[in-house]
This record gives C-alpha cells, structure tokens and sequence, in this order.
C-alpha cells in the first residue's frame, strides 16, 4: 500500500516537473514569429473566417478587434508566449453557439490555410494544432 502511494507521488512529481519544464518552453511561440507572427497570422485567419460562407455567421457581427486580440492571446499563451488570455473559459464563450464539429473542423481547415500562408512549417503547424485541438470537447455543443 505504500509502496503504491510512493510510486503515485514519484509520478505526480515527474508530471509537475514535466509540466513545469514545458511551461518555459517558448520554442512553438518563436517558431511562428513571436507577437507581430501571431498578428499576422490572426490578421490572415480572420479575413479567411469572414470570407467563407460556413463561418462568416459565426463573426458577422462580433467586435472583429476584441476576437483577434483573443485569438492572439490564446495562441501566444498556449504557444508558450508571455500573453495571458483573460475572457471566459471556451465552453463559456461558445455556449451561445450552435457550433457543430462540421463547424469546428471548418475553421480548423482554415487555421492551417492561413499558417501554410503565413509560411509555418507543417511540423509548427501540428504543435499548435496539437493543443488547440482538445478545445473541441467545450467549442462544439450542437450535434452533427
């Protein structure tokens, strides 16, 4: 019994060094160029979302401002960047939606447009992707 107890406290450490570690890690938020990438890349992204007909419904009317300065925050923060995004959790934000995984698929499809445009490497691509991707499970709140 204790012996199991050890061995699920070694693991929370390593988890929490691991997590630690990963946390200084600004390795995929200078890949993509820092602060002035993300803006661009934002930039690129949000003209792509209001130019196509699956997503524009979704941000006609928002404050395009307010959601390219989260979309920047979000990426920089979750990139390993100093940025601290401060609204309200995804589920929060989206709830108001109906937002189907159709809809999420679409504007994952073109995240990766406006990255192949912006010129980031595939490999910096699924990084983000990565861990943009688990995001889904509080976005998407209508079926199919």
């Amino acid at each position: 019994m204790i012996r199991r107890l050890l061995r699920g406290a070694a693991l929370v450490i390593t988890l929490a060094v691991t997590g630690l570690a990963h946390a200084g890690d600004d390795s995929l938020y200078q890949s993509i160029g820092g602060r002035p990438g993300l803006v661009a890349l934002v930039d690129d992204f949000m003209d792509r979302l209001l130019a196509d007909a699956r997503m524009r419904p979704f941000f006609k009317d928002a404050n395009r401002q307010h959601v390219k300065e989260e979309l920047v925050a979000q990426f920089c923060e979750l990139a390993g960047g100093p940025c601290r995004r401060q609204g309200p959790d995804m589920k929060q934000a989206h709830e108001a939606m109906d937002i189907t995984r159709a809809d999420f698929n679409a504007l994952v499809e073109l995240l990766q447009q406006s990255m192949a445009a912006r010129g980031i490497a595939f490999r910096i691509q699924n990084r983000l992707l990565a861990l943009l991707a688990p995001m889904h499970r509080d976005i998407v709140n209508t079926p199919q």
